[in-house]
């Protein structure tokens, strides 16, 4: 096995960890906005002001928890025991958030808010050591990507079981009492996710050390990320990247019960097809970059993306066979950058400690999972407002033609329009493959006259680093020139 390669078992354990997360991300995704507006009996307005609102104190906790992440001493690493401590509550938190009190419709709002707050605290907190955790266990860019594929086919999967499984469940569980219904299924999801979590943890291991220990303030932390200039331009991406998608899945439930006009089970016949393709782009990821640079495959797939969404405004949604065609096919290429895309936040962190000297991954995850969340949030709330403004009513017999027509546009010309954004950004970023080659050749030196210094100072009885008199190694390459 090549220096750096990660094994099947190690890839797929590092797959189950945000398989975990998706048992209940998906579920937000997906359902939460149909859970609030039609279930548990919130204004789609309500619904959007809730979900941007939280994101206030994730622009506090996020950063927070990155430095904690960086900061973290055990005997699990820095980022892995996270996986062990927050499993539980992150679980319990999701299983309330998705519990239907029978009190008055103030107290409800209340309780809507205070549930996804928990919920989104403890997603925070597990969910920014396991993204940081993925740049630590190999600094191979392509077994990163590998990583990220086998990432995000095992996201496929729990998806799959999610949607696959959920709505019928709910159905079982509650009959005609959805509050229950959707409260014991989401029991289940976090149960399996709960093993999920336990597994990644018992079998990753963290082998990347940066050259220099993360000594200093939060302060200084956060100012230092900021001279990373690719860093900046991945928590752009990481915002553009995901609304079209988030969009366009909060308005699913929508699409097809609305505009298509079919029932429930086949609500999860359509989200799970939809789910086998984005395996399938998934899976597609690591071939596609064995041969071409990530950032072009990248680029040219959000143009294709573009095209193809706002092409899908203009078929018949009564043309079943068609409408699922098309879905499966979209969902191939949205997918495909999505492991490209987390490989590029650890080439970027990489490409941060070769022009700072400092590697601070937690504070730079931290980043991109709090931009990731405000996509997730702008995508919810528009979708609120936008149902809100064309005259959705939740409950109603039928739609008039402007709902309608609102619901269609989200499902397709608006996420056209994020992923033509998303590869505009991707032309502002420089961390191609031959500049990769270049920083970890560079920072492979810089961690062994690092770790030659260190062994030096203690033969010698020098106090060295432990006494904060080393600072920063003497680097065998020169300071990069690229800006």
């Amino acid at each position: 096995m090549r220096q750096g390669a990660l094994s099947f078992k190690e890839k797929v354990a590092y797959g189950m960890g945000d398989a975990g997360c998706n048992m209940i991300w998906g579920t937000i995704t997906l359902f939460l906005s149909y859970f609030y507006t039609d279930v548990f009996g919130l204004a789609p307005a309500l619904v959007g002001v809730m979900l941007l609102s939280i994101r206030v104190v994730d622009a506090v906790s996020d950063p927070i928890m990155g430095a904690i992440a960086d900061r973290t001493q055990s005997r699990w690493g820095r980022f892995r025991p996270y996986l062990l401590w927050i499993s539980l509550p992150f679980a319990l938190f999701s299983i309330l958030m998705f519990s239907t009190p029978d009190w008055s419709y103030s107290n409800k709002v209340i309780y809507a808010f205070v549930t996804y707050f928990l919920m989104s605290l403890t997603y925070t907190a597990i969910n920014i050591p396991y993204c940081s955790l993925g740049g630590v266990i190999t600094a191979d860019p392509q077994e990163r990507v590998s990583c990220q594929s086998y990432r995000f086919f095992m996201v496929g999967i729990a998806t799959l079981i999610l949607s696959s499984s959920l709505l019928p469940m709910a159905q079982w569980f509650g009959g005609a009492d959805k509050a229950r219904g959707y409260q014991m299924s989401i029991a289940v999801m976090a149960f399996i996710a709960l093993v999920m979590f336990l597994f990644c943890f018992s079998s990753v291991k963290e082998r990347i050390q940066p050259a220099v220990p993360t000594k200093h303030a939060l302060k200084s932390d956060l100012k230092d990320v900021w001279k990373n200039d690719q860093w900046v331009r991945i928590l752009l991406l990481t915002f553009c990247n995901v609304c079209p998608g988030f969009i366009r899945m909060a308005a699913t439930m929508y699409y097809v019960t609305w505009v298509m006009e079919k029932s429930t089970s086949f609500a999860s016949l359509f989200i799970s097809l939809g789910v086998i393709g984005m395996m399938i782009g998934s899976a597609l990821a690591k071939p596609l970059t064995d041969k071409f640079c990530k950032l072009k495959v990248f680029f040219w797939t959000n143009i294709i993306l573009t095209l193809f969404s706002c092409g899908f405004y203009f078929l018949d949604p009564h043309m079943t066979v068609l409408i699922l065609v098309a879905y499966f096919l979209l969902n191939i290429l949205h997918q495909l950058p999505s492991p490209l895309h987390w490989s590029l936040m650890a080439d970027v962190d990489d490409y941060g400690e070769w022009k700072t000297g400092k590697r601070s991954t937690g504070i730079s995850f931290s980043g991109n999972l709090f931009f990731l969340k405000c996509g997730l949030a702008v995508a919810g709330a528009m979708v609120g407002f936008l149902l809100s403004i064309y005259g959705y009513q939740a409950g109603a017999a039928s739609q008039t033609p402007h709902a309608l027509n609102g619901i269609v546009l989200l499902f397709t010309v608006i996420p056209g329009v994020g992923y033509l954004m998303t590869a505009g950004v991707v032309r502002l970023l420089k961390v191609d493959r031959e500049l990769m080659k270049t920083i970890q050749a560079d920072l492979e030196i810089r961690r062994r006259n690092f770790s030659e210094l260190n062994k030096g100072s203690e033969l010698k009885g020098y106090p060295g680093e432990k006494q904060g008199e080393t600072e920063r190694p003497a680097f065998a390459s020169k300071e990069p020139k690229h800006e």
